[in-house]
């Protein structure tokens, strides 16, 4: 049971017009956002903090970021949600995603750009910095613009991260399960 009581609908109308923009049709609107809707303004921020939209990174890319980042951080919801929604769509095989949760940076499933998304990671959440080594990686393999966004993602997921162990919320029924070690 969440710490707080998801939103039941009807929803507020600009809140009802953002789940209808960002859901799937025919896919009940998660429970981290029902739950944000109990803010409205919180939940509008969070919205227009969100880096779902075509940034400079690949979607590939940007999951990845997503994925490593919610993996580090424990929660397990969050990252159920983008392997069910985008694992597929992002061709991650089964070894990338254990790999993901498990691996490290350098494991040989990965491509060098990719190793240096996953580096940048571990390096946000393990010192809340990035070493030279991992930001030379970075920089060979990634533009300013590009760089911007990883760390913004790093950064917004340990938000959402944050939200989702914070209000302890249940994990979607479709969500995938971190894999085993």
């Amino acid at each position: 049971m969440p710490r707080i009581a998801p939103a039941e609908a009807p929803y507020l109308p600009q809140i009802a017009a953002e789940l209808a923009r960002i859901m799937p049709k025919g896919v009940e609107p998660l429970v981290l956002f029902r739950t944000l809707a109990r803010s409205p303004r919180v939940f509008e921020r969070m919205f227009a903090g969100g880096l779902l939209d075509k940034g400079p990174l690949s979607l590939r890319q940007r999951e990845i970021v997503i994925d490593r980042t919610t993996a580090r951080l424990g929660c397990e919801y969050e990252w159920g949600v983008h392997i069910a929604f985008f694992a597929e769509r992002v061709t991650l095989d089964a070894e990338q995603v254990s790999a993901v949760v498990h691996g490290p940076a350098d494991a040989a499933c990965w491509a060098a750009d990719e190793q240096a998304l996953l580096a940048t990671v571990d390096d946000l959440v393990d010192r809340r910095m990035i070493v030279a080594a991992t930001w030379t990686a970075l920089a060979k393999h990634f533009d300013e613009p590009q760089i911007l966004e990883t760390i913004a993602l790093v950064g917004y997921y340990h938000t959402i991260s944050f939200l989702c162990r914070g209000l302890e919320l249940p994990l979607e029924p479709y969500g995938a399960r971190f894999p085993s070690a």
